[in-house]
């Protein structure tokens, strides 16, 4: 069976960085597209980046370009999220997602999610 674990969420202060990790299992890990997204209290889930399988094309949500940086490691099974120059507005649960849908940048494009990820920003 499929399953991600995320790890790496924390309290930190505006301005720290954070690595997500995501661990994957039970599937062709290199065969999917891989992604991130965030929910905050009271919000909707949100897109935060992904990179797809075939040509490790990145796409990121405006509000974290230049300071996110997703990345996959087939050979660990694992995706990560690298985030510099956090904001408190980046507050929320982190989850990874993996799919084989030809766009990326929607929750209805993945079949698997993790569990999330508490990442907190104090200001």
């Amino acid at each position: 069976q499929v399953q991600l674990v995320e790890s790496g969420g924390g309290l930190v202060q505006a301005g720290d960085s954070l690595r997500l990790s995501c661990a994957a299992s039970g599937l062709t890990f290199g065969s999917y597209n891989k992604a991130w997204f965030r929910q905050a209290p009271g919000k909707e889930r949100e897109f935060v980046a992904a990179i797809t399988w075939r040509s490790s094309t990145t796409y990121y949500a405006d509000s974290v370009k230049g300071r996110f940086t997703i990345s996959g490691d087939n050979t660990k099974n694992t995706v990560y999220l690298q985030m510099n120059s956090l904001k408190p507005e980046d507050t929320g649960v982190y989850y990874c997602a993996l799919g084989t849908s030809y766009a990326v940048t929607h929750g209805r494009d993945f079949g698997s999610w993790g569990q999330g990820t508490q990442v907190t920003v104090s200001s």
